[in-house]
């Protein structure tokens, strides 16, 4: 027997499977990579090494202001790792330069005070200053220009009324812009819905290229790219994570050389092959990024890459947050026809893009091909409301998943386990 234990909320769910019942397990090296240093060692050797740029302290020097674009509640970036040691090279630098944290909710819910406690620490959430990012709060918003897709780049004024603008973040495999990190913070971090909404339309989430690992000629990372230079992106500090959201590397600099380096990294311990099976058991890597159906989706997305068409994905997130998206929800739940709830995303212009469409998208392409099995703390009616199949616990979902195959013709499942969806390319 093989024993597994996967992420599940701030938790673990335990199981065993017959050796000759599994196919594969797909692990990023990442979780068995040992850092060299601490956490607090890595970073700190980061900012005093900067890829392509002077150090922070310098740039800080004659600066009035500087506002740090800072990942919210959905991230597991470390920023209590991270947050104090640029404070305070931007202070040594300038001790009375005048900090913003700003908070990248991109299209999230707002960070609340707690989280940002929880995030940074007591003494940085109350004694810094934050501003929330809100991107339907159009009057927070200023034009830097237009994206190269058309749409026009709109960011937090808080982004563009400064001196300085630099970055936190984390480096990870990402579903449709390819990795995470670097640009990423201004588009769709800071951005202003509109500007978001023309980024994430179905022409570009249905291109090829948009994919997990995939930059070179992501449409949707060009623009991205776009938005990061027009806004003057000055410094990022980008942290690659393992399982327990432990620091294992630190790239700073330049947003691009920095961003790219980082991205070399994480790749060279994110990239598995695939191992075809019926049925393919993923995670979204725990707390906190499997709060919500919508966050969960990028778990799925690994399990996309390796299960057999017409297979069963079963999906273990907490999702403590529920849907994560009113506008998600509802349009999984108003879809009587899958095929044709596609059609008409697909149909939509850019600029007809609604309120989490990429995730719609997503989720509808997975369901076309897939059946879902969600193990989860989310209410069942919500589950199914979506056409998500609920289970109870992952006994529960290895029943239904063999009866659902059983009446396909598959009398003997194998299984491919991905214990960190979210942190393996699965290519």
């Amino acid at each position: 027997m093989q024993k597994f234990s996967i992420p599940f909320g701030k938790g673990h769910i335990h199981f065993e499977l017959p050796d000759e019942q599994v196919a594969g397990v797909l692990l990023s090296h990442a979780h068995e990579y040992k850092a060299p240093k601490s956490e607090e060692e890595l970073v700190a050797d980061a900012l005093a090494n900067p890829i392509g740029s002077p150090r922070l302290s310098e740039l800080a020097k004659g600066k009035k202001t500087c506002t740090i674009i800072s990942s919210d509640h959905t991230r597991p970036v470390p920023s209590h790792v991270i947050m104090p040691q640029l404070l305070a090279e931007l202070r040594k630098g300038n001790p009375d330069i005048d900090i913003t944290i700003l908070v990248a909710t991109g299209m999230h819910r707002p960070t609340t005070h707690e989280e940002l406690v929880a995030k940074y620490g007591k003494e940085i959430a109350e004694k810094e200053k934050f501003i929330i990012h809100v991107s339907r709060n159009d009057a927070d918003m200023v034009s830097i220009g237009t994206l190269p897709s058309g749409g026009e780049c709109l960011i937090n004024k808080a982004a563009v009324n400064t001196d300085l603008l630099i970055s936190e973040g984390f480096i990870e495999p990402h579903f449709f812009a390819g990795m995470s990190g670097g640009r990423k913070s201004v588009l769709p971090g800071i951005a202003s819905k509109i500007t978001v909404l023309a980024n994430h339309c179905s022409e570009f989430i249905n291109s090829p290229y948009a994919r997990t690992g995939i930059l070179e000629g992501n449409p949707i990372h060009k623009d991205m790219l776009y938005a990061a230079k027009a806004a003057k992106l000055a410094f990022i500090c980008n942290v690659v994570i393992d399982a327990d959201k432990k620091v294992i590397a630190a790239f700073a600099g330049d947003r691009e050389q920095a961003h790219y380096k980082g991205v070399e990294f994480e790749m060279k311990l994110a990239g598995v092959k695939p191992v075809p099976a019926d049925i393919v058991v993923t995670t979204n890597g725990g707390y906190p990024l499997d709060q919500n159906i919508y966050q969960s989706v990028k778990g799925m997305t690994a399990a996309e890459a390796t299960c057999k068409d017409g297979g069963v994905i079963i999906d273990c997130s907490s999702c403590s947050d529920g849907h994560g998206g009113e506008d998600f929800f509802n349009t999984l739940k108003q879809a009587d026809d899958l095929q044709k709830a596609m059609d008409e995303i697909l149909a939509r212009d850019r600029n007809e893009t609604i309120f989490d469409q990429w995730e719609s998208q997503i989720l509808l392409r997975l369901l076309l091909h897939f059946d879902i099995i969600m193990v989860t703390d989310a209410p069942k009616d919500m589950v199914e409301a979506m056409h998500l199949k609920y289970a109870a616990n992952i006994d529960e979902a290895f029943a239904m998943a063999k009866k659902l195959l059983a009446a396909k013709g598959v009398a003997d499942p194998k299984v491919t386990v991905i214990p960190d969806g979210v942190s393996v390319i699965v290519k």
